[in-house]
């Protein structure tokens, strides 16, 4: 066996594969539950899989395998495929096509961030973690569950049904509040998008819950948003991180919050600014992507931020996303979609205006929400955002961003191309 696959539901088992192949010298690879059937096929053949843990007998069958001594355990016939030495993980970003990339971490650089995670959590007396993000998501790999082993706390992984987690971007929010009471957890990581589901039912049935840490990341969060949440009793705290840096890279944490910013750097990384703005991680122990080793000791994100006097980090988007308006003003997109999502008319936002006098946005709506009261939110988020970053024009979306209708990746990234093409009619219309 060179290579094991993973996929299967949240639960011990999962967990239990994981940490014997970190025993076993053996590289995993993870597989999202969210993939689709050619995300899966690539992953399996860029790695040179040849080992397959997997709780359904068709899709590993389609995959390629055959079934070894007992279920749910499949092999194939690979050549294999060249990894950076020590690689123990091929963790697969989604990105914005059908063909992920593989990153290649060692087994030091994840248990790294989980002794720099358990070290920030230690005052918070942590002694329950609940999953609620799949297992394959490095950043519930490693923060679920190895930062609580490294704390001496319990992980716990329900099936994803079981806290309200359908599909790719399907969540219940009752559900999981239910699942989080049951459990008598003391922290969990959620996505933005989760977080507003979470603030928006508490605001209608608001109740106790036993959380004590709250981590939100995956995408800029608008500091109204941690407001809202704070101000039900969520303690909530942003981070920042990438495959590539083993997930986690910054946080905020109780001893040391800023709203607004993503937190400082883990003791274990180093962190600067290029001089085009672009942020810069050193210390991950990045090994490099399948077929491509990397050797340098800085990795340069593709985001770009700034840091303060206090060392806190801000990151204002992704470079490729920054647009120029025809007045020659820089805006990372991200900055007004966050505002947008602050409150509780909206699901999904994606803004444009590259080379156009002002910005216009393409909105999903959330259930029931009005135009008034959809009005009402981006007249709140602009109140907030300076004149050359306000949303002028917007449109109400036919119908949500999502994979099956090709406006969003597998994990329920927006792709933008995609909108705006989509939509652009309507807005040169204007």
């Amino acid at each position: 066996m060179n290579v094991l696959g993973l996929l299967a539901d949240n639960g011990p088992d999962w967990v239990a594969v994981d940490l014997d192949a970190e025993a076993a010298g053996i590289a995993l690879v993870p597989l999202p539950p969210f993939f689709t059937p050619a995300q899966l096929a690539h992953a399996v053949a860029s790695t040179g899989m040849d080992a397959l843990y997997c709780t359904s007998e068709s899709t590993a069958r389609a995959l390629g395998f055959h079934r070894k001594n007992k279920l749910p355990w499949y092999s194939r016939e690979a050549p294999p495929v060249p990894l950076p030495p020590g690689t123990a993980k091929i963790t697969f970003t989604s990105g914005t096509t059908g063909a992920p990339k593989g990153v290649c971490l060692s087994a030091a650089a994840q248990r790294a961030v989980a002794r720099s995670l358990a070290q920030a959590m230690r005052s918070l007396g942590i002694e329950r973690h609940l999953c609620l993000l799949p297992l394959a998501v490095l950043l519930e790999n490693v923060a679920g569950v190895y930062a609580p082993l490294a704390a001496g706390a319990q992980w716990i992984a329900p099936p994803l049904a079981e806290v309200g987690m359908s599909g790719a971007t399907g969540f219940d929010a009752r559900a999981c509040l239910a699942a989080i009471v049951r459990h008598q957890a003391h922290s969990v990581i959620l996505l933005p998008q989760m977080l507003l589901s979470l603030v928006n039912a508490l605001e209608k049935e608001p109740r106790s819950l036993p959380l004590r840490f709250v981590a939100v990341g995956g995408a800029r969060v608008a500091p109204a948003l941690i407001e809202r949440a704070r101000a039900l009793g969520l303690p909530v705290y942003e981070g920042y991180g990438l495959s590539e840096c083993a997930s986690v890279a910054a946080l905020n944490t109780p001893q040391g919050d800023r709203p607004g910013s993503v937190g400082r750097a883990l003791p274990h990384l180093g962190v600067r600014i290029a001089g085009d703005g672009e942020i810069v991680v050193s210390g991950s122990g990045f090994l490099g992507y399948v077929g491509q080793a990397f050797t340098d000791n800085e990795f340069f994100t593709g985001d770009l931020g700034s840091l303060d006097a206090d060392g806190f980090l801000h990151v204002a988007g992704r470079r490729k996303h920054m647009l120029i308006t025809s007045f020659g003003r820089n805006v990372a997109p991200e900055w007004p979609e966050a505002e947008l999502l602050a409150g509780g008319a909206l699901a999904q936002a994606a803004v444009f205006g590259e080379g156009r006098p002002q910005l216009c946005a393409v909105l999903v709506p959330a259930p029931a929400a009005s135009d008034a009261a959809i009005a009402a939110q981006v007249g709140a988020a602009n109140a907030r955002l300076p004149d050359y970053a306000r949303i002028a024009h917007w449109v109400r979306a036919e119908s949500p961003f999502a994979p099956h209708n090709g406006l969003a990746t597998a994990n329920g990234r927006v792709r933008r191309d995609a909108v705006w093409e989509r939509y652009r009619e309507r807005f040169d219309a204007l």
